[in-house]
């Protein structure tokens, strides 16, 4: 998604003007980054970080944290003309012990003999094809990136640690063992303060990566002594080479150290873990990434997400309904506030990506820079002239009964002239999602109810005016048309809306009882641009199976 000459065919004048004055969220994150450096000059690389624990598959959380950062990274090569190199290094923690087995993989009962090793000792429980279960979890995991066309350089931590990458900063936080004990042991529990250490050695006995308390450590010889639980022996060991891995707050401080990390956001949950990782980061001589802590995401009940719990929405359900774009958008919209992530928020991120993408090409730089889609697309969002949305064409399936994607094409030729599934692939992709979505989500729920006396009345009344109407009548004209019903009629009028001549609006009720009798849904987009794709003869056909009872039976 980002490479370090993103911006540079498009980087002109007019650009670095409204950088320097968008509020957009990442230009403000990038703008804490151009402050950390602005006295002292930039290093030779910025270094951008998110994080990964492989016992488990790549997520919605993991696209969204990489997908946020990268739109950080892109806004800070524009802030600083593109003339300073970036890096964003994916990490994975794939040292950690093995806590648990997951649910969801084959081969559990072997995997339980392995509860305590790192994940890179753990064997592969799906195929033969990795050395081990972290192995494997983080090809899932550059292949997951891949998918989406991020721009990074992947690291692992067991090799981070066993090649000595970090032994430097390893002696650095041995030698301060006791300044980092005071920070973390006031902030544990009495049984947990007995055996914590900074340091977890790799056992020689077991493998396992041991939680045990040290009795003793040497920073001039740079090692800790600990006793061996399966033995009961005293061992001292290194704590370079790969003999041992860190706690996550002490190993998150001495990551950022190590690697000299710029940059690197972590959600709500983690405030306190940020706090604590950078008091560590300073003993250790480093200066503590910028970054911020964004808002976790809820399932339909409101409820925090969880993988253990399976709540909520995976990525390949969200892309089972709707394209990439959509969830680009979810993820950049209000990063710092909780949101839903559940089926009924698609149709809406659908439209509005296409909402937003559709004013690109009109808007000043400054309203540019301030369109999500200039930063989910590094600055080049694509021309998209898309002549249904999605909503419509969920109503058009729901009101159709369509199976498959002809027979809406059919409509959809017919409202926009010259439009066919291979000038609109993009459309024609929508159309296949508009299907899954509408047999998996809407379908079940539909429910068409009778309408009254009065509701009977206006839809005799809409009926007559709409065999008076070209058949060729544009949405604006059907959509006046209904308004002059509403008016008219004393239950749909609005009194505290005022049409030009002084008489009044129509309330939201009026398209509301046309929705629930003729779709049998709650709400949807414009009705007037709904017939007009959908043909006025079809809805005048809905009509009369609405009044005749029809719907209802169905």
């Amino acid at each position: 998604m980002a490479t370090d000459n993103f911006v540079a065919e498009n980087l002109n004048q007019d650009v670095i003007d409204a950088a320097a004055e968008s509020r957009a969220w990442p230009f403000e994150e990038a703008r804490k980054i151009v402050k950390r450096y602005e006295k002292k000059g930039y290093p030779d690389t910025v270094m951008f970080e998110t994080g990964y624990g492989p016992s488990g598959l790549p997520h919605i959380g993991t696209f969204g944290e990489v997908a946020r950062t990268t739109m950080v990274r892109h806004a800070f090569h524009v802030l600083t003309e593109n003339k300073v190199k970036t890096k964003l290094l994916c990490f994975s923690d794939d040292m950690d012990g093995l806590r648990k087995v997951p649910e969801n993989v084959p081969n559990r009962a072997l995997m339980e003999t392995y509860l305590g090793k790192p994940l890179t000792r753990v064997p592969d429980p799906f195929t033969k094809d990795y050395p081990s279960f972290g192995a494997a979890n983080n090809a899932r995991l550059r292949a997951f990136l891949d998918r989406f066309g991020f721009n990074y350089e992947f690291a692992s931590a067991t090799d981070y640690y066993t090649s000595g990458r970090f032994d430097e900063t390893l002696l650095k936080m041995l030698a301060n063992y006791d300044k980092i004990m005071a920070v973390i042991v006031p902030t544990l529990g009495e049984e947990r303060r007995a055996t914590y250490s900074p340091f977890l050695p790799i056992s020689p006995v077991s493998g396992k990566v041991l939680q045990v308390a040290m009795i003793a450590h040497d920073a001039k010889k740079g090692t800790i002594t600990y006793i061996e639980p399966e033995t009961g022996e005293k061992i001292e060991t290194e704590v370079t080479g790969g003999k041992v891995k860190c706690q996550w707050k002490a190993d998150w401080a001495m990551r950022w150290t190590a690697l000299g990390i710029d940059y690197e956001m972590a959600g709500k949950d983690l405030i306190d873990s940020v706090a604590l990782s950078s008091k560590i980061c300073r003993i250790l001589g480093g200066t503590p990434p910028e970054g911020f802590n964004y808002e976790l995401f809820l399932d339909d009940k409101g409820q925090k997400i969880s993988k253990s719990k399976g709540n909520g929405l995976t990525i390949d359900e969200w892309l089972t309904y709707a394209p990439t774009s959509s969830l680009g958008l979810y993820m950049y919209q209000k990063p710092k506030t909780a949101k839903r992530l559940y089926f009924d928020v698609i149709p809406k991120a659908v439209d509005e990506y296409y909402s937003f993408l559709s004013a690109y090409p009109k808007q000043s730089w400054k309203d540019r820079l301030n369109n999500p889609v200039w930063h989910m697309h590094n600055g080049n969002p694509p021309k998209v002239d898309l002549p249904v949305p999605f909503a419509m064409l969920l109503n058009l399936v729901s009101a159709s009964n369509a199976e498959n994607a002809d027979v809406l094409w059919g409509f959809i030729s017919r409202y926009a002239k010259g439009a066919t599934p291979e000038n609109q692939p993009e459309l024609d992709s929508l159309v296949g999602f508009a299907i899954r979505y509408f047999n998996d989500f809407v379908k079940p729920t539909k429910k068409f109810r009778a309408p009254d006396a009065v509701e009977r009345e206006t839809l005799e009344k809409i009926d007559q005016t709409l065999a008076n109407l070209p058949a060729d009548a544009d949405a604006h004209t059907i959509q006046n048309a209904l308004l002059d019903i509403g008016r008219v009629t004393e239950r749909y009028q609005d009194h505290n809306k005022k049409v030009p001549d002084g008489g009044p609006g129509v309330s939201v009720s009026f398209f509301q009882m046309l929705y629930e009798v003729l779709i049998g849904q709650e709400r949807g987009p414009r009705f007037g641009s709904f017939i007009a794709l959908y043909g006025i003869d079809e809805t005048r056909s809905l009509i009369a199976d609405a009044l005749a009872g029809k719907l209802v039976n169905e």
